[in-house]
């Protein structure tokens, strides 16, 4: 076992189910599976394989991959590739059993992860959960028809995003902030799989704390 005082630099990728309390206990299982499924269908299909992670987090309507720091998954591959490939398993999924559609969110962000007997913790997981979990997130799904909108940190912003990668456009992330206490805020940034220039944060921010690009 990693010993708890020793972080290990870890890639954060979750996502968790939109409206997930409405659904029946039977229709949480099928809801549970499809999840785990389309999230290694999406990581099978771009040559991520199990050894290339921690076993999932398990949070009940959602799942986080502690990706390890190897050259084979690099953060522009998420970014390019696994996100929009997850997108279109989500629109094939629902078209194939709408009975059971699924809209997720799903966050980007990176950092030093501790681990203790029960599970892996620290910052970076809370900063992660606040970014999945943020009000703006929630909001600007429910706005959309699409099935996946995605929330990425700062960190990741600053250090991937910005710099135009093939397959990463800036201009499809809008900027947004989340608040962790009464006087501080995690910054963040949204994107739609194959939009820029969404409108998605539209009248948000009134009398919150602007963010510095």
């Amino acid at each position: 076992m990693i010993s708890k005082e020793q972080p290990c630099y870890r890639t954060v990728f979750g996502v968790d189910v939109e409206s997930s309390t409405k659904r029946n206990n039977s229709a949480k299982a099928r809801m549970r599976d499809a999840m785990y499924d389309l999230v290694t269908e999406a990581f099978v299909r771009n040559d991520i394989a199990a050894d290339d992670h921690d076993p999932f987090l398990d949070s009940g309507d959602g799942l986080v991959a502690l990706l390890r720091p190897i050259d084979r998954v690099p953060k522009t591959l998420l970014l390019h590739s696994v996100v929009p490939t997850l997108g279109r398993l989500i629109d094939d999924h629902n078209t194939h059993r709408p009975g059971d559609r699924l809209r997720l969110r799903a966050v980007l962000h990176a950092g030093e992860v501790h681990y203790d007997s029960r599970a892996a913790f620290g910052e970076t997981l809370d900063i992660a959960f606040r970014l999945l979990n943020s009000p703006v997130a929630k909001r600007a799904l429910r706005r959309m028809t699409v099935p996946l909108v995605l929330a990425v940190s700062d960190d990741i912003y600053q250090s991937i995003i910005r710099h135009n990668y093939d397959g990463i456009d800036p201009l499809g992330f809008t900027a947004f902030m989340t608040k962790r206490n009464s006087t501080t805020w995690d910054s963040g940034w949204l994107h739609v799989p194959g939009q820029v220039n969404h409108p998605l944060l539209d009248g948000d921010f009134a009398g919150q704390p602007s963010v510095t690009t």
